[in-house]
């Protein structure tokens, strides 16, 4: 008797799971999932972007998986991201709940916020406060050009050495945001900055591995002590290190003459005090660390990239080097205008940002309400991917989808035309709103560091190996190059 119940109960659960397992009517398309697991066997923990485009032949530019008990829905290709993202921005602006990501930042700050009135405002006043403190204006090049006299200073003194210029990188994009942030700069062996950057590399590699997939699939080992746990100190740290500035600030500012991010946040919270306003000091604190995570992490893994790149072909360095020359003046330094006279260098910097694919799924989405893309229905609440490197990538979209080429964003005139399927930012509400500050930062510092230095691969390392390290932003292995200072200099 015992047995048959014990079997009747084992069937019943594996009928639930069947039915919980099951696409809704006019879902998308995808692999059959398994109980428990879902669809976890058709990806690689380490790096499913190869998986997301294999499956993408089989079951087109909108499909389904399941990870764990979870349904979500990835997008691929220019046409479904637009529609997704553009066309229908409200209804797939949502973030989704119970993620790994979610829990380690505790829903705060405004990049997993979700879409809503506090959303709108803090996005409204960060865009307006960076815009206010520089950005676009003379006052935000001058930053960026003293940030990069630093890294002058620190690759003059490595001229026929091979170096490493990983950390190099970190510190001189997280300074430049530090300085709209916070006001300041740090030296590059200061505490902070040092441990800040080690956290953020960290954790851009464990939100998108193996044991954040396992945690999102799998609730029952969330309190297990497993290598995810690194994720929440580091989080823990670098929130003390952000209520320590914020500490700093209250203590030296002069409420109404502000001089950063912080100030102007603490302005805001002494105007509406007591009243509904969505601001708050813990608010403040994970809203600076997420800016200053996304302006660090994705320009400086684009750079580096871009570095490895121009090594691996210098002839494609030396032509931008010979235009850089030929549009500037010796004495000047380069300004973010300066662009529009230099086609090729443009055409070189967004290529390099279409191969990186920096940010590959973008942050990812969920519905707001239950919605139609591509002709499929698509409840409330399900979990959107976005594969951006779909996009970048795309045959129809580009003249040389896999390989490395700035001819991909030239016309037959050599003139720079930049296609729709350039999406390295996302699109819609939610795209990233230090797009201006990155594409400033990225023609300043190539331009600056191309005309006074040539960038070679040592000849002792073998062929440049140009395959990403895969985590919520792709970054070029750790590698080595020699520096060398250009004749004309």
């Amino acid at each position: 008797m015992l047995v048959s119940i014990i079997l009747l109960c084992l069937c019943v659960w594996f009928i639930v799971l069947q039915l919980k397992f099951r696409r809704p009517k006019n879902f998308p398309p995808g692999p059959p999932a398994l109980p428990v697991l879902g669809n976890l066997l058709h990806l690689s923990l380490d790096n499913p972007l190869k998986d997301f485009e294999r499956l993408r032949k089989t079951y087109g530019d909108v499909y389904s998986l399941f990870l764990g008990p979870k349904p979500m829905v990835i997008l691929n290709g220019q046409k479904a991201i637009k529609e997704a993202l553009v066309t229908k921005a409200v209804d797939f602006a949502g973030r989704p709940d119970d993620l790994f990501i979610n829990d380690i930042v505790r829903r705060r700050g405004i990049i997993l916020a979700n879409f809503g009135s506090s959303w709108r405002e803090h996005r409204r006043f960060a865009l307006m406060t960076m815009r206010n403190f520089g950005l676009g204006k003379n006052s935000m090049e001058d930053r960026i050009h003293g940030e990069i006299q630093c890294t002058v200073d620190t690759l003059e003194k490595s001229i026929g050495k091979s170096m490493s210029p990983g950390i190099l990188f970190y510190n001189m994009a997280s300074n430049i945001i530090c300085q709209v942030l916070f006001g300041k700069r740090f030296e590059y062996d200061d505490k902070f900055i040092k441990v800040i950057v080690c956290n953020f590399r960290e954790n851009a590699k464990i939100t998108n591995g193996p044991w954040a997939m396992l945690y999102d699939s799998f609730p029952l080992i969330r309190n297990l002590p497993l290598p995810f746990k690194k994720a929440f100190e580091n989080v823990e740290v670098t929130l003390e290190f952000g209520h320590k500035l914020v500490a700093e600030h209250k203590k030296t500012r002069a409420p109404g003459e502000p001089r950063d991010l912080v100030d102007c946040y603490l302005d805001q919270l002494d105007k509406r005090a007591g009243d509904s306003f969505p601001f708050s000091e813990e608010e403040l604190v994970s809203t600076s660390l997420d800016l200053h995570f996304a302006g660090t992490d994705t320009t400086s893994n684009t750079l580096l990239t871009g570095l490895l790149y121009l090594m691996a072909y210098p002839h494609i360095q030396e032509r931008c080097q010979q235009e850089i020359d030929k549009v500037l003046d010796v004495k000047q330094p380069a300004m973010f205008d300066d662009r529009h006279n230099m086609p090729y260098m443009q055409a070189v910097i967004h290529e390099v940002q279409r191969i990186a694919n920096t940010v590959p799924l973008s942050v990812f989405h969920s519905t707001t309400k239950d919605t139609e893309l591509m002709g499929y229905s698509i409840p409330r609440g399900t979990l959107i991917i976005p594969n951006l490197g779909s996009a970048l990538k795309e045959k129809e979209q580009w003249k040389f989808p896999d390989e490395f080429n700035p001819e991909n964003f030239l016309n037959d005139q050599g003139e720079f035309v930049k296609p729709e399927a350039f999406l390295p930012f996302s699109a819609g509400p939610r795209m990233c709103l230090g797009e201006n500050l990155a594409r400033m930062e990225l023609f300043l510092i190539l331009v600056t560091l191309l005309r006074k230095f040539t960038f070679v691969w040592p000849q002792d390392a073998g062929e440049p190996d140009l395959t990403p390290v895969y985590g919520v932003t792709l970054s070029p292995k750790p590698y080595c190059m020699n520096v060398q200072l250009r004749a004309a200099q």
